[in-house]
C-alpha cells in the first residue's frame, strides 16, 4: 500500500527535514549534506526511502541528481501537503533548516561549489 510507505517515510525526523527543504527548493544530495550536516551515505539512504515512497522525484543534470517534492503525490495525499504547508513551520528544527537553506543560497551555495555555512 502506497499510503503505508508514505507514513513509514514520514516517521523519521531526518526525512521530514529533507522533505521540508525539498518542498521549498530543488536540491541535490550534496546540498542536503551541507545544509543538514549529514554524511553522504546517510543522506542517500534517506533520499532512497523518500523516493521509494514517491514523496520526491529526481532529475539528472550532468553528474548530479536534483530532487524536489513529487507534486502528484501531494495532490493525491493531501495530508502530506497540509503537513508541509502548516505543521512544519512550527517545528523549531525545520525553521532552523530553512534559515540555513536561505543562508546557503545567499552564499551562492549549490553542489557545484564547495560552500560551507556556519550553524545558524
Amino acid at each position: 500500500m502506497e499510503v503505508i510507505e508514505i507514513l513509514k517515510a514520514l516517521a523519521d525526523e531526518t526525512r521530514i527535514r529533507i522533505l521540508n527543504l525539498l518542498y521549498r527548493d530543488t536540491l541535490c544530495v550534496c546540498d542536503l549534506e551541507e545544509i543538514l550536516k549529514l554524511n553522504q551515505s546517510n543522506a542517500s539512504r534517506h533520499i532512497t526511502k523518500l523516493k521509494q515512497a514517491k514523496l520526491i522525484v529526481g532529475k539528472k543534470q550532468a553528474q548530479w541528481i536534483y530532487y524536489r517534492v513529487n507534486e502528484k503525490t501531494l495532490d493525491r495525499y493531501s495530508f502530506v501537503k497540509e503537513l508541509l504547508n502548516q505543521e512544519l513551520d512550527n517545528v523549531p528544527q525545520c525553521q532552523k533548516d530553512l534559515v540555513r537553506l536561505k543562508k546557503y543560497r545567499g552564499l551562492g551555495g549549490c553542489c557545484e561549489l564547495s560552500v560551507t555555512i556556519a550553524d545558524g
